[in-house]
């Protein structure tokens, strides 16, 4: 589980380096200015939350393996995908039903930090 972990931060990390840079020099002029800050946003969250997964696979390797660390981590990489997934491609296209979901992709992180509370607690 920790390694599993700590690689699908090191992949998210990655892409969110990759995708600021895109939006940064390639969409820079091409998007409003509304619809550039929804995909820094997504990116900055990204960063975070990749750094979440991180921390997450390295706390699996210090503590016994629990269901609250692999529910921590999968809800910081469903949130990932959805909450910066949404803002992506909101901000790319324009269909702004996408902001619809975003939010469940937030309560995703949400509940990815908890998990992660509640994991440290039960050692």
């Amino acid at each position: 589980m920790n390694r599993t972990f700590v690689a699908l931060g090191g992949i998210c990390a990655f892409l969110s380096v990759a995708l600021g840079a895109f939006g940064a020099h390639a969409l820079k002029g091409k998007l409003t200015a509304d619809m550039l800050a929804n995909f820094q946003t997504g990116v900055q969250y990204q960063m975070m939350h990749s750094l979440g997964l991180i921390a997450i696979g390295l706390a699996a390797s210090l503590l016994p393996a629990s269901g609250h660390l692999r529910r921590a981590g999968w809800s910081m990489f469903v949130g990932i995908v959805v909450f910066s997934g949404s803002l992506y491609i909101l901000s790319i296209t324009g269909i702004k039903q996408l902001g619809a979901i975003t939010p469940i992709g937030g309560v995703a992180f949400l509940f990815g930090w908890l998990s992660l509370v509640l994991a440290l607690r039960a050692k």
